[in-house]
């Protein structure tokens, strides 16, 4: 633990629980590339219509920080959570206790390796608009990282924490699925006269209700968060919640809709944090675990050449319906086939938060990757409900999404979300190829250990 950060540790190691908060703009300049729409011209940003942020809420759990760390992104790659994780521990927090996330925004800007940006944005490797991705990395990296330390050297503010659930009603399931979100998660640290200091709050909804757009913008979670600070002087933080296979309205996507369902979301919170919810306090227990999600890839020789030919279909076909990222995923796949170079498993952060409560405790549940909304109905189901446990993915790093074995076993033609297509159901599709991986994940019936949802099911349950 640095230094300069014991001293505040020591203070607020005189009240059980107090918060800290900060934020900083992390709007690039014009025209970097934006993520979120697989294009085969690079969407170089002409400016920005609202400010994106990184923001930090630090609970000074007595005397020790669990820190928060959202940022309007798209999603975190591997390599830069890691970075960032890697140089927030030596600052005196203890792995478990730092959560990065991304609230998922489709027009914020592109990061390195996820999505990637040759085969989603088709970003020649090389070329100048790359290397000014790799310079906004790095410097968001940074920055991030001394958004934690000033925020660990900022005033700690006693409090007293509560929580409550909250609705909202303008996300739909785009996979067809039976499971719509409508819960919205609050926990709000109040000074001790009552007032709300600091409002962490999610809803599970693909932030993509401006469309594809040439300005740089948080989209409805960033509409909610500026309102309920202006409504409130709270500071406010907005979690995404399994939000994978759930979207807001398809018409109308522009700046109005944004501003409207932001505007919704904004005054639900609002209108729920009048009244304080169930309490809930430390000792805050924290556990951080990452499992390998095995990919339905036989490493053979003669399979290896049939994947190979498959690939060089989608890669060479005419036949209308294989888009410009179809190609560049197939090209890479290709390379890497012939390389053998591909990953036949992928890495997946979860972790949980556990706070006591007189009438129950909260569990928050956090997995990286883009989280179906499936796994927050088993987890709720077993759990206390929306009101004992919050579940949220986007957190840490997202390398993929994240399908329940329902879209798994059902997929092709109609789920985007379960990695795989009718064309060559053994191959890769859907979502695994916007983010570049050889295969999808095991189908059901598989066998034991090699299904997403029971690996991950079995092992939060294990932290919960």
């Amino acid at each position: 633990m640095a230094p300069d950060l014991l001293a505040g540790s020591a203070q607020a190691a005189a009240v059980p629980m107090a918060v800290s908060f900060g934020k900083v703009d992390i709007t690039p300049t014009a025209d970097l590339a934006m993520a979120g729409y697989g294009v085969d011209s690079p969407r170089l940003a002409q400016g920005s219509n609202a400010p994106l942020y990184a923001r930090c809420t630090i609970f000074w759990d007595n005397g020790f920080p669990n820190v928060i760390v959202t940022a309007d992104v798209l999603a975190f790659p591997r390599s830069m959570h890691q970075g960032i994780r890697s140089r927030v521990i030596p600052l005196g927090v203890a792995n478990s206790d730092f959560i990065l996330t991304a609230t998922h925004t489709h027009n914020g800007p592109v990061l390195i390796d996820e999505l990637n940006p040759y085969i989603s944005y088709n970003i020649q490797p090389g070329s100048d608009v790359m290397n000014a991705v790799e310079s906004y990395s790095a410097d968001l990296e940074d920055t991030i990282v001394s958004l934690v330390r000033n925020t660990l050297g900022a005033v700690q503010v006693p409090c007293t924490l509560d929580y409550q659930v909250a609705d909202e009603n303008f996300a739909y399931n785009r996979e067809g699925l039976p499971y719509v979100e409508v819960d919205v998660p609050v926990l709000v640290a109040r000074s001790t006269g009552g007032s709300p200091l600091a409002v962490l709050f999610g809803y599970g909804c693909h932030p993509v209700s401006a469309g594809g757009q040439t300005l740089f913008d948080p989209d409805y979670p960033g509409v909610a968060c500026s309102l309920l600070e202006s409504s409130t002087g709270a500071f406010a933080q907005f979690l995404t919640g399994p939000a994978g296979d759930q979207d807001p309205p398809v018409n109308g996507r522009d700046w109005p809709l944004s501003q409207s369902l932001g505007s919704d979301l904004g005054q639900t919170v609002v209108n729920a944090i009048a009244t304080p919810g169930r309490a809930v306090s430390g000792p805050i227990s924290t556990a951080y675990q990452e499992v390998s999600l095995p990919l339905d890839i036989t490493d053979t020789p003669a399979n290896l050449a049939a994947v190979r030919a498959d690939y060089v279909v989608r890669q060479t076909s005419t036949t209308a319906g294989y888009t410009g990222y179809y190609r560049r995923h197939a090209e890479v796949m290709i390379g890497q086939i012939d390389a053998h170079s591909f990953q036949t498993a992928i890495p997946l952060p979860l972790q949980t938060w556990k706070l006591p409560g007189a009438s129950g405790p909260l569990d928050i549940a956090l997995t990286g990757g883009e989280l179906v909304s499936g796994y927050g109905v088993y987890f709720r189901n077993r759990h206390g409900g929306s009101n004992g446990i919050w579940v949220a993915g986007y957190a840490n790093e997202i390398p993929a999404y994240i399908p329940s074995d329902e879209l798994l076993a059902s997929g092709g033609a109609l789920h985007y979300a379960c990695g795989w297509d009718v064309d060559f159901p053994g191959i890769a599709g859907g979502a695994m190829s916007i983010y570049g991986w050889l295969g999808h994940f095991h189908r059901p019936p598989s066998t034991a250990g090699t299904s997403p949802e029971q690996i991950i099911i079995d092992t939060l349950t294990t932290m919960l």
